[in-house]
Formats: structure tokens, sequence, C-alpha cells
């Protein structure tokens, strides 16, 4: 059986790097929860860190935390579904928002459940995913300010999640000078400007975030210390605190060209027969007891240099090992580096044993 292993020291010195460099520029952070898809084995490695606020976008997996820990602050982190009201209200104690029908339908509910919900505005600022429209906002904000038990924790944004628009400090600027647009306006003070996510973490290190953007939410560079910006992994991070095992079921040496009448395979792929194929040239090939039920091969990356993934079925990988240095047997492990994407889909498989090393 293949499986995913989450190594602790590691997962605990990414945690200590970020919390230092918050901690020393007075930022609040919460840790994004939702690559983990409610595991309990690692959210209870989350809590252990000593995180005090998780954020996930499935309310299945706010309610695990709160079961586990009571004290977390739980964030629900995109606009809630008006038939999920109830349970956002019960499991999350801040959620984002974009609708002023849904705050107060969030209202009505946290009053009957004798509760103060909090909120963030969330703010379009050019990645066209949630957010309300800037010029709408004052009057957005004026609407909802004196809602019953709804506490307005403060504004925010997301960018780089759809559109790849980056979170440049011209971005963040504008971001900050709502704050202000709306403290002056309405006479009040908003605690949190939500305005960072891993992908704005270079621009923190570089001292380029405006003081105002005070709230980060950090989910990818905690588990695998990637600067977004350039693609390369935070200096002083690890890009391998998760990684993934699949054993060798089958070695042998086969053609590289497939024999027969081609047709559509079982994934909906055709093979491109090359005309030119030396149907002479066979390679080592190995299969491994995952498939694309669990993964996707464009997102893992074998640790032996010398391996080459050659494709997948719904529950098989290929792999080319006829370059590698290493006498490979049945029954021996292949691992493999992940990238988010990657890890996303082994933890959402309940075919993926999840371990801790």
């Amino acid at each position: 059986m293949a499986f995913i292993k989450l190594y602790r020291k590691k997962l605990e010195e990414n945690y200590t790097f970020l919390n230092n460099i918050f901690e020393s520029r007075h930022i609040e952070w919460g840790v994004v929860t939702k690559l983990l898809c409610g595991n309990t084995i690692y959210l209870k490695e989350i809590i252990a860190l000593g995180v005090r606020e998780m954020h996930d976008s499935r309310i299945s997996n706010l309610k695990k935390i709160k079961a586990l820990d009571p004290t977390i602050q739980t964030v629900y982190i995109k606009p809630p579904a008006k038939r999920s009201i109830e349970n956002i209200v019960r499991y999350a104690d801040v959620s984002f928002n974009t609708e002023i029908d849904t705050i107060k339908m969030l209202s009505k509910e946290a009053q009957k459940q004798n509760k103060n919900h909090k909120i963030i505005i969330m703010i379009e600022m050019g990645d066209l995913r949630e957010g309300v429209m800037g010029e709408e906002l004052v009057e957005f904000y004026g609407s909802i300010l004196s809602l019953p038990n709804i506490e307005i924790r403060g504004i925010g944004t997301n960018l780089n999640c759809l559109s790849g628009i980056m979170p440049t400090q011209d971005k963040l600027i504008q971001l900050s000078l709502y704050k202000q647009l709306i403290e002056a306006k309405f006479n009040i003070i908003i605690p949190w400007v939500s305005g960072g996510t891993s992908v704005a973490i270079p621009l923190m290190l570089k001292n380029a975030r405006p003081l105002a953007v005070n709230h980060f939410r950090v989910g990818e560079a905690l588990f695998f210390g990637k600067d977004l910006f350039t693609g390369e992994t935070i200096k002083g991070m690890h890009n391998d605190v998760f990684k993934l095992y699949s054993e060798i079921i089958e070695i042998t040496e086969k053609p590289d060209t497939p024999t027969g009448e081609l047709g559509e395979s079982g994934v909906g792929n055709t093979y491109v027969m090359d005309e030119n194929a030396d149907l002479g040239v066979t390679s080592l090939r190995a299969i491994l007891d995952i498939g694309l039920l669990d993964m996707q091969p464009q997102y893992i990356e074998a640790e032996d240099p010398d391996i080459t993934i050659v494709d997948a079925s719904s529950d098989m990988l290929v792999i080319d090992i006829s370059n590698s240095k290493k006498n490979y047997k049945i029954g021996d492990l292949i691992s493999f580096k992940i990238q988010y994407m990657g890890a996303l889909y082994l933890l959402n498989s309940d075919y993926i044993e999840k371990t801790i090393g």
C-alpha cells in the first residue's frame, strides 16, 4: 500500500522559522489546513506546534479541529453557502464574506446560537475570485456595521489563487488605503488587514510589506517552504515535509512502443505512434501500487534522479528504472518529492495511508 509521510521535525522547523518572522514583525497569523483534508493524525501535529488559529475551506474539517481543541480560533476561508450558515456559526469563529445577504443570515443564526460571529470582508484586488468591488466597499461596510452578533474583524484579499495575480507592494498598499478610508468614514478601528498568504511571504522578508497588513494565512509555505515568486525554496526552510512512498509490484524489460491496434486508453488518452520508432528498443520498467485515483504524475518527482515516470492508469504507475544506479527488486519502496497539488490529491485519497516520520 502506498503511503504519504509527514516529517515532524521538518514541520516543526518550518513552523518555528515562520513564527519567529511573524512575531518579530508583530503580525498575527494562522495555519491554513485545507491541504490536510481533515486528517486527524496530521491536525494533531499542527495543534502540537502551538498553533492557536487554523483556517480551512471545509466545515467538516473545522468541526474536527474544534473537537480536538475547542480553544483554537477557526476561520472559514471562503464565502459561506446559504445551506451551511448554521454549521459555519457553530464551528467557525471567523468567516470570509462578500455578500450582504449572507452576513445578515449569519447575524440571525449567531443570535439563535447566542454567539458573536466574526467576519472578514474580502475585497476584489484583481485576481477575480471572491471579493467586494472597491468602489462598493464603503456602502457595503456601512450596511452591515450595526448587525447584531456580528463583529467585523477586518478586511482582506486573496491573490494568486485563480488568475495568478501577485501580491505586489502596490496591491497591498491599496489594501491598506481601504483600511484608512473605512476607519476615517466610520470612526472605527479595523483590527486585521488580512492581505498575507504564502505568496506574500517574500515581500515580508524583503520588508516590502505595508505595516498595515498585519494578518497572514499560511499553508503552502509551512508545508513546502516555497517562494511562490521564484519557485525556489525559502532559505532556512524545508521543501520535503511530505514524501510519498509507493511499492514496486512488477519489474520487467518491455518494449518502449506498444503493439497492436490503437484505441483510446482507459483514462481517455490515445497513444500517438511514431512511424520511425525502433520497435526493438526496450527499457526496464517497474509498476508501482498507486494510480490516478490517488495522485497526478505531474505533481510528483522520484527522489532517484535516474527514474523517469512513464505513465499511469487508474491504479498503477509505470516508471522507467533502466538508468538507475540502484538494483531495485519487487517490494522495494520508491520515494517521491511532492508538490502542493500532488499532496492535496494524496491526502484526499482514502487509499493512501498517512504516517508520521
